[in-house]
């Protein structure tokens, strides 16, 4: 049971690694892709 317990712990503590992964891989995408265009903005002009 103690197992069972601990098991669970250390999904949680996966789940918010994760949970905060996903969230820097979204804002960096989105961050890279701004930047992308601003940088292809100032090569246009």
């Amino acid at each position: 049971m103690a197992a069972d317990a601990e098991a669970g712990k250390e999904f949680k503590a996966h789940a918010n690694t994760y949970d905060f992964f996903i969230g820097l891989m979204k804002w960096g995408t989105i961050l890279s892709a701004i930047t992308a265009i601003i940088v292809v903005l100032i090569i246009a002009n």
